[in-house]
């Protein structure tokens, strides 16, 4: 059965001055013909239409239309795009015109991205990588999807699998060969094979967890004693009013975060409650979050009242490489030791220093171009998988290859839900519905 085909808005909803409305699936030609009343365009090349109402022959717009015969289109199949003006009540009605052709129907959520990866025009992990793509608010995520989409994480998965195939052949051979006149021990030829397989596996994983990071936001937590000037802090880096500024101690009972972009990376800073015992049950409840938050956090600033020494619930808290801060230099100047940096919310000294210091440390964390990384927890969990399986079959080629064999295949596999060669089902609904509807 011919899959259907479908339509949708394929740039962003709202009024613009320019929208794209796209066809895919066996119709989509006959569709791009009833809306011109004309033969099809040349393939790849903007041909201006009057595009008209197929059912009355009423004029609905002037735009251009692109014809992508398949498999050569971003889905596999034959596809057209119309490029109209983007007010909503042309949108609609040549929606509605497609719609009125037999066989189409209203694309669902990342169905396009979908019919590409089932005709093998990309695989999942290329497809994880447009979907970051499509999200990247970020100089650094867009490289990093960019990486991702193009190929760079499935080529370094494909040839670990193909490792793995060779290895397994090596074994799997002295098993249903044994009587044949092969090259004796075969099965032991694979370990230095698994061996260096599991080393680059080891160190795609030893990442500091960077891909993840530069998705999801780098971590900076500000902390310290109460009335240290946490929240004014917070809401000078972040130029507005983020968190309520108080002179009464405990005021922060939750952590309050803000969104910045610092060397092109997202950054999440967060004011967390002041670190002392605790009053009453509720700011100990902030005082736990406070420290968990640090805990959690790839980097903090530990602040400190000029004049004031590091209490030992804040020194408890602090690990090597943090920044230690002392705030409110405006108010003590004779107390400057030059021992840390000094700033002050309310004047502007230090900060932008601070800044620099801080635009400093997330280049330095997430900026490295180096291998493709890690970009999702599940990456994360299928390469350690296959790691495991790896190291079980090291021990196991001394006690027989069967053994060996099925660890080095359980390793193939994940490698292979990587890329969605195998048991891909349970993902895709999840990986494409993250898209709008005409991706």
């Amino acid at each position: 059965m011919k899959p259907d085909t479908i339509v949708a808005l394929a740039s962003g909803a709202g009024r613009a001055g320019v929208a794209v409305i796209r066809l895919s699936g066996p119709a989509a030609g006959a569709t791009l013909g009833a809306l011109t009343a004309r033969d099809l365009p040349k393939p790849r090349a903007a041909t201006r239409e009057a595009f008209c109402d197929p059912r009355t022959g009423r004029s609905l717009d002037d735009g251009l239309a692109l014809w992508f015969p398949g498999p050569h289109s971003f889905t596999g199949e034959d596809v057209a795009e119309l490029q109209i003006h983007g007010g909503p009540a042309v949108i609609a009605a040549i929606i509605d015109a497609c719609l009125s052709q037999p066989g189409v129907r209203i694309a669902e959520p990342g169905e396009y991205t979908r019919r590409a990866f089932e005709n093998g025009k990309l695989d999942l992990a290329e497809a994880e990588g447009l979907a970051d793509l499509v999200d990247a608010e970020t100089e650094g995520q867009r490289r990093q999807a960019l990486r991702q989409r193009r190929g760079a994480l499935s080529a370094v998965y494909e040839g670990w699998r193909g490792r793995l195939i060779e290895a397994a052949a090596l074994i799997e051979a002295e098993i249903d060969f044994p009587d044949e006149d092969l090259p004796g021990e075969l099965s032991r030829r694979a370990g230095p094979l698994l061996q260096a397989l599991a080393d680059d596996m080891a160190r795609h994983l030893d990442d500091a967890h960077r891909g993840e990071r530069i998705r999801d936001g780098y971590r900076i937590a500000i902390i310290g004693p109460p009335n240290a000037g946490k929240s004014s802090l917070l809401n000078a880096l972040a130029q507005r009013e983020a968190a309520i500024v108080s002179d009464i101690p405990g005021t922060t009972r939750d952590v309050v975060e803000v969104r910045l972009v610092l060397a092109g990376y997202p950054v999440w800073i967060a004011d967390t409650a002041g670190l002392r015992e605790a009053a009453d049950a509720i700011e100990a409840e902030g005082v736990r979050r406070a420290l968990a938050r640090a805990e959690e956090a790839d980097l903090r600033i530990a602040l400190v009242e000029v004049g004031h020494e590091v209490p030992p619930e804040l020194a408890a808290a602090v690990r090597h490489g943090d920044l230690l801060v002392r705030s409110k230099a405006d108010r003590l100047e004779a107390h400057k030791s030059g021992d840390m940096l000094e700033v002050s919310a309310l004047t502007g000294i230090g900060l932008a220093q601070l800044h620099a210091q801080l635009v400093e440390r997330v280049a330095e964390a997430l900026g490295r171009e180096e291998a493709p990384v890690l970009t999702r927890a599940r990456h994360r969990r299928l390469v350690e998988a296959a790691r495991g399986a790896l190291l079980r079959a090291f021990p196991a080629l001394d006690h027989g290859a069967e053994l060996a064999a099925e660890d080095v295949r359980v390793a193939a596999d994940q490698i292979g839900r990587l890329t969605g060669r195998i048991d891909v089902e349970d993902l895709l609904g999840e990986i494409f519905s993250s898209f709008c509807i005409g991706k």
